[in-house]
């Protein structure tokens, strides 16, 4: 029996690929829409693309915001769902989620959005990038990106006309400001590493 994974759907999130890649990494992906859908699940993702401000309507309506907040298994947010994980984001205005504290602003660099393969540089090991060449590319399409509080959450940044932060760990909760499901070989191996993470989690737990 393969692993149950939540992916949330804020109406902006490229569902399709996600449940590919959490599919071809072993897990039964189950996308969740509203509170009455959320399972007993191994672990959960907060998908990217879109803004904040209408995925946090969307997910306020669903009544998954205490869902999400509630929630003590691993936790993926990738792109925009890194960036819904903190408090604020100067997109649109809008309050975030609070689980990390920091903010989200606009990158400062001559052309916008960031977007293309890009590396990133580690600085502390994280299980998330066990197998990975630390030399890979990973590909990123963002305009904003958190700015945490806590500098110690930080696990890899990268280069775009500034340090960008591309890595954070805070206990079970894991971000991503690129995409892993559009990363080729290494954003697989990723993906495994995560559902490995959440079977872990749940052998430890029964």
């Amino acid at each position: 029996m393969t692993l149950p994974i939540m992916i949330i759907d804020h109406g902006a999130g490229n569902l399709v690929s996600i449940s590919r890649a959490l599919a071809a990494a072993g897990a039964t992906p189950l996308i969740v829409e509203n509170a009455d859908e959320v399972s007993d699940a191994a672990g959960m993702v907060l998908p990217g693309v879109g803004a904040t401000g209408p995925a946090m309507d969307r997910l306020s309506r669903q009544g998954l915001i205490p869902v999400i907040k509630g929630w003590s298994r691993p936790l993926l947010g990738i792109c925009v769902g890194l960036q819904l994980m903190f408090e604020t984001s100067v997109e649109d205005d809008s309050p975030c989620l609070g689980l990390l504290e920091g903010t989200v602003e606009r990158l400062i660099a001559p052309r916008l959005p960031h977007m293309g393969w890009n590396d990133i540089k580690t600085r502390s090991s994280e299980p998330l990038l066990s197998g990975i060449d630390p030399s890979t590319t990973f590909y990123f399409v963002h305009s904003y990106a958190p700015v945490p509080s806590d500098k110690s959450i930080i696990i890899a940044t990268t280069d775009y006309n500034q340090d960008v932060v591309a890595i954070v760990r805070s206990e079970h909760r894991i971000g991503v400001q690129f995409h892993p499901e559009r990363s080729g070989d290494a954003g697989r191996r990723m993906m495994k590493n995560f559902v490995e993470s959440c079977h872990q989690e749940t052998t430890i737990a029964s």
